[in-house]
């Protein structure tokens, strides 16, 4: 049984892909582990089908070979959850897992993904959050979303559970009823609401799409911009970790980088009305989340400005991508390791 550091042993949970191969942002464990040793902890990183009744089996980084390393381990102080999968993490073993981390008290986080819908209605019904909220409406009958459309012109249509900008589009009610339907990499047009919700009714229903208003968002050098914003538990609150710039491009309907944004750097934009507005919602999406889903040590927020100055929530991710600033980056690993030894430090 390996566990010879007199700091915190931390198991950071991922699955197994169907190869059999671990899954997982090897790149940000090997960081953590880096970071964890010179704090006088260790790391390993586990899928509950290494789970025994015992002991776990699981890889931990080896600084001086460089590479993971296979071993038998105790039960760790602490799991950090970066399964990145939604679908493992409804399965049987993983909520198995879970219920025996509580029986046993071992702290973990962040306990799942975020439906959107059910965030929307958890800010919705905060007394400050709702002030942030685009109108959102959950697919389900055809006449709803015909009203939808024609209260707001131009809509988002997005699945209420993915990530990285997948199966977006905007859908825009051109004159005099023409749908015109925007994807990533292609543009239909319908020649009525009628002839679109035909075509498109069983996929919108079966991925349970919501439809959001499309916000006229404030603009550097002609192309809209989005705020992303990481916040990692601190001190019984949530503090700001870092904050990005992301930028649509050519295709105007996502700013996710993978998709064709673009990165700027906070400080370019960066105002006392910007500043406030991250710093007020931070901590109000943080407690609201871990009230509702159990303890939340991290999330992002993706998030707007109208061209009049309303700020906007756009989405909450409980396993933030990583950044492609390196500062942020290095806080984000500070921060995780500062949050592993202070609740191990408690729980002890």
């Amino acid at each position: 049984m390996k566990n010879n550091s007199t700091g915190p042993l931390v198991g950071i949970l991922t699955a197994q892909k169907a190869n059999g191969a671990i899954a997982g942002n090897g790149p940000l464990f090997i960081e953590l582990q880096k970071k964890l040793i010179s704090l006088n902890g260790v790391s390993f990183v586990f899928t509950p089908e290494g789970t025994k009744k015992n002991f776990i089996i699981g890889y931990t980084f080896s600084l001086d070979k460089n590479r993971w390393i296979k071993e038998n381990f105790p039960y760790p102080d602490l799991v950090y959850n970066r399964i990145p999968f939604r679908k493992s993490e409804q399965n049987e073993s993983f909520q198995a897992l879970f219920s025996r981390l509580k029986e046993k008290h071992i702290p973990f986080f962040n306990p799942c993904f975020i439906d959107k819908y059910e965030l929307y209605e958890l800010m919705k019904n905060h007394t400050v959050l709702q002030h942030f909220l685009p109108q959102t409406l959950l697919i389900q009958r055809k006449k709803d979303l015909f009203s939808f459309v024609k209260k707001h012109s131009n809509i988002y249509l997005k699945p209420r559970q993915s990530a990285k900008g997948k199966g977006i589009f905007r859908l825009k009610l051109m004159k005099p009823s023409e749908i015109q339907l925007e994807g990533i990499e292609n543009c239909e047009s319908y020649k009525s609401f009628d002839h679109f919700w035909e075509n498109w009714h069983e996929k919108l229903l079966l991925k349970n799409y919501l439809a959001q208003e499309e916000i006229n968002s404030a603009e550097y050098e002609g192309y809209r911009f989005d705020f992303r914003i990481l916040a990692h538990a601190e001190d019984n609150s949530y503090k700001l970790t870092g904050v990005g710039i992301r930028q649509a491009q050519e295709q105007g309907i996502t700013t996710h980088i993978p998709t064709g944004g673009k990165l700027l750097p906070y400080e370019l934009l960066q105002s006392p009305e910007h500043d406030q507005f991250i710093q007020t919602v931070i901590p109000f999406v943080g407690e609201a989340l871990s009230e509702q889903f159990g303890f939340f040590g991290e999330f992002s927020i993706d998030a707007g400005v109208s061209k009049t100055g309303q700020y906007y929530i756009y989405e909450a991710n409980s396993k933030p991508m990583s950044f492609d600033e390196t500062e942020i980056e290095e806080r984000k690993i500070a921060q995780l390791c500062r949050l592993f030894l202070q609740l191990t430090v408690t729980e002890l």
